[in-house]
Formats: structure tokens, C-alpha cells, sequence
């Protein structure tokens, strides 16, 4: 799992764009415009830990999740997770506003694919919007989401 994390979303600690919040009982990766998850790390990691039928399957997602991304730049959440012994007490919505306060004070989009259905609304109360489905095979459905950066007072970043 660690190597998933890094390869998925370790550039964030590379670029200043990993948050923490609550000690460390919830994080956000947050890619920014123009920095990519490690694909050859994410092939090997495929390679190595999945059975051929279920490598094709997330192939197929993993062009999916490609072909979602939007043109333009924009900032891409690959990851925010919460110990759940501390869900439902705000940490995740803190670290969502924190971020999306950037985006909107750079006029960039944010993109992320949700992997739990049950999550659509809270990303949604964040402003994402459900821009299609991704699913093959016996894959769970992944749900790709877009969000617009919108005009905020110019109130300066706060810190976590």
C-alpha cells in the first residue's frame, strides 16, 4: 500500500501540495496543474500484485480516468482518506477547504474520480460535479468529478 500511495499521489509531498490535518488522522494528495501520478510506478506495482483478469480491467479504468482529466490545467485530488475512528468530525472538509481556496484563488479547476459511491455528496458539497462513469469488467464503478474554480474575495490562504 505504501508504494500505491506514493506512485498514486507521492508528488504532492514533492511540490508542497500534501496536507495533513488533525495531527495525522486525515491527509489530502493534491496534485497541482501540470504534475502527473508516477505511471511507470503504477504499471509495476499492477504487474506485480494483480491476476491478469483484473490488471486488463484497471487498464481499461486507468484510461478512463485519462480521458476524464480535463484539457486545461487544473489541480487533481488522487487521494484524502481520514482514520475512521475520526470520520464525520470535519477534518475532511477542512482539508477540502483548504485546498479549493487555492484553486479559487488561481482561477484552476480541480478534478478527482471518487472510488466509494457513498462519497459523491460530500464532494458535491464541495462544489464537484459527476461528469460520467468509469467502470470494466468486474471493476467498481469509479466516478470522475470536476469542479470550476469560483470568484472568492481575495482573503489570503489560510494554513491548516
Amino acid at each position: 500500500m505504501p508504494q500505491f500511495i506514493n506512485a498514486c499521489g507521492g508528488r504532492a509531498f514533492e511540490h508542497g501540495t500534501a496536507y495533513v490535518a488533525g495531527g495525522i488522522r486525515a491527509a489530502a494528495l493534491w496534485l497541482p496543474p501540470g504534475v502527473e501520478q508516477d505511471e511507470e510506478a503504477l504499471d509495476e506495482i499492477m504487474a506485480q500484485s494483480l491476476s491478469p483478469g483484473i490488471r486488463e480491467d484497471m487498464a481499461h479504468l486507468r484510461r478512463g480516468m485519462a480521458e476524464h482529466h480535463p484539457p486545461e490545467p487544473h489541480w487533481y485530488l488522487p487521494l484524502i482518506a481520514t482514520d475512521p475512528n475520526w470520520a464525520g468530525q470535519g477534518l475532511g472538509t477542512l482539508l477540502m477547504k483548504y485546498a479549493l481556496q487555492r484553486c479559487d484563488e488561481e482561477g484552476i479547476t480541480a478534478y478527482l474520480e471518487s472510488s466509494n459511491p457513498e462519497h459523491i455528496p460530500f464532494y458535491q458539497r464541495h462544489g464537484f460535479k459527476v461528469i460520467g462513469e468509469i467502470q470494466h469488467g468486474s471493476s467498481p464503478p469509479l466516478t470522475p468529478m470536476l469542479r470550476t474554480a469560483t470568484k472568492r474575495n481575495s482573503e489570503p490562504l489560510r494554513t491548516l
